[in-house]
């Protein structure tokens, strides 16, 4: 891959191959990449990785979003220098969180979706409309983070313009035009599970002002072009394309399914594990399972539930360098791991006494004494314990999509940096009895290049030929049960 120092490259329009740019922010870190595209081609260079995370502020926790927005920017900038043939920008996030503008402007930063406020909007949402009714209305697993929940407490909200999701402020402090891109939208819960429109009448039963809430657009739309006083700095003009801008939205779309019956884990700090469809499960037993239907890209449901994932195991591997006073070596830490031939433990990785930053080695001890564990007294056997822990929860997870959509499914493909762990691929496949597909690891940054190429003609029409583009650039490793 390209290192930042990396000279600038010859366009690339005459060789047929495409060039656009896909800013992908995660809740540790964002990045910006360039993409390529040919009818053979799909190739990603990194631009430039950027730290993200809260801040500390007076009335609770927060992002740094005016750091965020200045090094997208810049990557934005570095990405048009590298690559003058660059089309189009996409960008996707983390769901759920939003900044709230005022005569155009952003006066606060955006609350941090683990900040505890939520809490407070959970009791009074479900004090007005039961959580049976929001499921038949929006469809949506229950998050205490949820933006409904957030929205119900936040009293700036009265006195905003409009109220942006991450992807769709970042594209609106690009453009000037302020849309709400239907996949993320899906996450707030306040969009009809089968309209896909804003559900006003929850909104006003709730006390959110509708007016705030702005125009849906879908993927492959052109949401503006940059602004005028920004395209010099950015070194080109160019138009903001909406893509799958939650960011497991982006991931399903590169995910190489290899036949209708297959589950898909999208795994990073969360694992986002379910299967595509094209008709909502509303049933009371989905609802009982916290499965969820966020909308995807060309109308398709992703039928998923959260799961806990790495972050388990980066919190805890923080805690130890906090401890140590120096980094832990993962791919060592993890083939000890795999060497444990111990009875190991398996705690519950959803369990909420782990959702809070900080301690984590001490919580997850906690847990297992509760359930009369041992506690592993190393930490090789410690980390194979958090890993076999999130693939029991995954295999359960895929489990209960096969049951609840009715689905025998015959493999799961895992993508995203969770597939770069061959201790958690071999241990899914191992409890989940099915084979695992592991890749592409950038799932998420491809699925946004490949719905800007779309949009701009340079990538297959369909999901089911972008998919199969994907799985022939991009080979998954398998591993079969054991």
């Amino acid at each position: 891959m390209t290192t930042p120092d990396s000279p600038v490259a010859e366009p690339v329009e005459a060789s047929g191959v495409r060039a656009v740019v896909a800013v992908d922010l995660g809740a540790t870190s964002g990045r910006v990449v360039i993409g390529r595209i040919g009818e053979e081609t799909l190739e990603l260079e990194l631009v430039t990785r950027f730290p993200n995370g809260p801040i500390e502020l007076d009335d609770g926790l927060h992002w740094d979003f005016d750091a965020l927005y200045g090094h997208i920017v810049d990557g934005l900038a570095e990405a048009v220098r590298r690559e003058p043939a660059i089309e189009s920008i996409g960008i996707d996030s983390w769901a759920v969180d939003y900044g709230l503008l005022r005569d155009g402007k952003l006066p606060t930063q955006p609350f941090h979706y683990r900040d505890s406020r939520s809490e407070r909007g959970v009791a009074q949402v479900h004090e007005i409309v039961s959580f049976s009714e929001l499921y038949q209305r929006n469809g949506l697993q229950f998050l205490p983070f949820n933006t409904l929940y957030q929205y119900r407490v936040d009293e700036r909200l009265a006195d905003a313009d409009t109220a942006l999701l991450i992807p769709d402020l970042i594209a609106y402090l690009l453009t000037g035009t302020a849309a709400a891109e239907r996949t993320n939208a899906s996450t707030t819960g306040l969009l009809g599970v089968r309209s896909g429109e804003w559900d006003t009448e929850l909104a006003d039963r709730l006390g959110i002002p509708t007016a705030a809430l702005p125009t849906l657009v879908d993927p492959g739309s052109v949401i503006g072009m940059l602004r005028p006083e920004l395209a010099p700095r950015i070194g080109k003009e160019l138009p903001v394309i909406a893509v799958g801008s939650h960011d497991t939205a982006s991931a399903v779309v590169a995910v190489p399914l290899s036949s209708p019956n297959a589950a898909y884990i999208s795994c990073g700090t969360w694992g986002l594990v379910g299967v595509e469809l094209t008709e909502p499960v509303l049933t009371d037993a989905a609802r009982e399972a916290n499965f969820t239907h966020e909308l995807g890209v060309d109308g398709r449901y992703r039928f998923l539930h959260n799961v806990t994932g790495l972050w388990l195991l980066s919190e805890t591997v923080r805690a130890w360098e906090a401890e140590d006073g120096h980094s832990v070596d993962l791919p060592e830490l993890l083939d000890a791991a795999s060497a444990v031939t111990d009875d190991i433990a398996l705690f519950d990785a959803n369990d909420s006494s782990l959702s809070a930053p900080g301690g984590m080695p001490a919580r997850i001890a906690a847990v297992l004494r509760v359930q009369g564990s041992p506690v592993p007294a190393d930490r090789p056997a410690f980390a194979r314990t958090i890993v076999e822990s999130i693939a029991a929860a995954f295999a359960s997870a895929v489990q209960t999509a096969a049951d609840l959509s009715g689905r025998e499914l015959d493999s799961i493909h895992l993508v995203g940096g969770g597939s770069l762990n061959r201790l958690l691929c071999q241990a899914t496949a191992d409890r989940a009895g099915l084979p695992v597909l592991a890749g592409p690891v950038e799932a998420t940054a491809l699925g946004n290049v490949l719905v800007q190429a779309r949009a701009r003609g340079a990538a297959p029409a369909t999901l089911e030929e972008i998919r199969a583009l994907v799985a022939r650039t991009h080979e998954p490793l398998r591993y079969d049960p054991r």
